[in-house]
């Protein structure tokens, strides 16, 4: 008797292949951060992860972004053990006068319920 390791196709979990893990968070990482960039607040709070936004409430994750800064975002590399990701991205912006700053960053992200999800730490 064989029992297969994908019981729902799409949905993952710790279990889930590396690349397939990392492609996924790599994705929705770069989709959070496209909401970032077009000022949707209420899209790239979606990407929270449930206990997060058990949390923290959408006008206090409002609060903590300046929107209109960010330019573009760049998913550089995605490292994922079980259920926990860290996505490395190079984030750009403009501050005050200086323009096209690139920064790199580092988020973590976790795979629950069958998705990927962001885990802000404050």
């Amino acid at each position: 008797l064989a029992v297969t390791g994908c019981a729902s196709i799409g949905a993952l979990s710790a279990d889930t292949p590396a690349e397939a893990k990392q492609e996924a968070v790599a994705v929705r990482a770069k989709a959070r951060w496209d909401a970032l960039i077009k000022a949707d607040i209420v899209s790239a709070y979606g990407y929270l992860s449930p206990a997060t936004r058990a949390t923290v409430p959408l006008d206090v994750y409002k609060a903590k972004h300046k929107l209109g800064l960010y330019r573009s975002a760049k998913v550089d590399k995605v490292e994922c053990q079980g259920e926990a990701c860290t996505v490395h991205l190079t984030v750009v912006y403009d501050y005050k006068q200086f323009k096209g700053v690139a920064t790199s960053l580092s988020e973590r992200w976790i795979i629950t319920q069958g998705q990927a999800w962001f885990a802000e730490q404050s």
